[in-house]
């Protein structure tokens, strides 16, 4: 029943794109983050809906969709440069096989952030954009909170809507994504169009919200507790009374104490005692060794190059003697192949210091493009021009969250993230040429025709 729900709901997405081709944009993005072939067993499974949706969007928006305000930015062609440089670095990678295979996904996600910008134009293909990542992620977060409110948490355990372990269905990644997107939750909730903001949207946004602050919990993500820390420092920015809502946000934290399983405080007692933490450890050699490997190879080792790794690292072995006395010692311990469990030494160990440098450009220039936005919009009193600076807020404070994640986790090509920056090109490039002065046509005045006597004191005749 299942399998049929979904394969329904994408035909009839498609059947809408042939009226509306800009539906297939978002059937792309609904299926590119819900991952529906991996949840079905059978037909969806068996179809490659992705590839369809992919090609469906760009072949609607060439033959069919408006080219009206379409741009090609800077960001984009940075993202453009660092979609052929990592072609280049797969072409030379160092374990081609495995680096081919995470090519497939990873251009695809790249070539849609790219396009994704030339077909957001109106402010309600950006809404329309925006609601789609949210309301599909949202799908997998009120999976997750509805699992976590009734007892079925814990880390690895929490399985959504698929048995694995990857992509948006990761612990760390989901739990990062569902922190992100509140802010773009709380923008659609107070300047939505599609859903006009009433009672009902505002409890839906609530609960959302909810089951977004769950997701931590349930996966016990040590990095989803980073991100509502980051979360909660940044919307002081803009907050109008800032003791309470620290008053607020404090008492509602020991308020939740109660109903958080014990589990999850034995998990997060690990970020204040890394050295008890073999995963730490673990990680800081990684990234040493990823540091080394780049130093000897500056342009990377293409996609999976940590397959090459090899080190040694200390492992605390604590005994416990009589009467609680516990006593500590070091072993050394060998490790290879491990992940870089990072985006910034993911990108340094893949794509070499060209793409790690790269890859901050894109995103340290997204930041600074929302706040240019938020203080140029900021304060404008006329109705329709007051959605802009808030939505760049949501965007800066969705990629601000994601940051602090991948700093913890592989994901720098985490294809949601990158559909983020796509939208986040699309809002400047409708600001600045909204702000821009309208291009007025040049009229040549048309040529008279002199008269007989004109052409005569001219020297002239009438006639030539």
């Amino acid at each position: 029943m299942t399998d049929l729900a979904l394969l329904g709901f994408i035909v009839a997405l498609l059947l809408l794109g042939l009226r509306r081709p800009f539906v297939w944009v978002l059937a792309y993005i609904y299926i590119d983050t819900l991952a529906p072939q991996d949840i079905g067993w059978r037909f969806v499974s068996a179809i490659p809906v992705s590839l369809i949706a992919f090609c469906a969007a760009f072949g609607g928006w060439l033959l069919a969709d408006s080219k009206h305000g379409a741009r090609f930015g800077l960001r984009q062609a940075l993202l453009t440069v660092l979609l052929a440089w990592c072609f280049v670095t797969t072409m030379n990678a160092d374990f081609p096989v495995e680096a081919a295979h995470k090519w497939d996904w990873v251009w695809k996600a790249l070539v849609f952030a790219i396009f994704l910008p030339l077909t957001l134009t109106t402010r309600l293909r950006i809404e329309a954009a925006i609601l789609t990542m949210v309301l599909t992620a949202g799908a997998i977060v009120i999976d997750g909170g509805i699992k976590t409110a009734t007892g079925g948490g814990g880390y690895g355990v929490l399985h959504l809507f698929v048995q694995n372990n990857t992509g948006m269905y990761e612990s760390s990644t989901i739990a990062t994504v569902a922190i992100a997107i509140i802010p773009l939750i709380l923008w659609a909730m107070k300047h939505g169009t599609v859903f006009p903001p009433d009672w009902r949207v505002k409890w839906f946004a609530y609960a959302l919200i909810f089951a977004c602050l769950l997701i931590p919990i349930g996966t016990e993500a040590r990095t989803g507790l980073l991100c509502i820390a980051v979360l909660a420092v940044l919307m002081l920015r803009d907050v109008k009374r800032r003791f309470l809502y620290v008053f607020g946000a404090a008492a509602l934290g020991l308020l939740a104490l109660p109903f958080v399983p014990s589990s999850w405080y034995a998990r997060m007692s690990t970020l204040e005692n890394t050295d008890a933490d073999t995963s730490a450890s673990t990680r800081v050699a990684v990234w040493e060794w990823t540091i080394d490997y780049a130093n000897n190879h500056p342009m990377g080792g293409g996609f999976d190059a940590y397959r090459g790794n090899k080190f040694t690292y200390k492992v605390p072995v604590r005994t416990t003697h009589g009467e609680g006395n516990t006593s500590v010692r070091y072993e050394d311990h060998t490790d290879q192949a491990r992940a870089y469990h990072s985006a910034v030494f993911e990108m340094l160990g893949e794509q070499g210091w060209p793409g790690l440098g790269l890859w901050l450009w894109i995103h340290l220039l997204g930041l600074w493009q929302m706040e240019r936005i938020r203080r140029r919009w900021k304060g404008r009193s006329r109705v329709d021009q007051q959605w802009q600076a808030p939505l760049a807020v949501a965007l800066q404070f969705a990629q601000a969250i994601y940051l602090v994640g991948s700093l913890f986790q592989g994901i720098a090509y985490q294809p949601f993230v990158l559909t983020l920056i796509g939208v986040q090109c699309a809002l400047w490039t409708w600001c600045r040429l909204a702000e821009s002065p309208p291009q007025r046509k040049r009229h040549r005045p048309a040529a008279r025709t002199p008269s007989a006597g004109e052409a005569v004191t001219a020297g002239a005749t009438p006639l030539r």
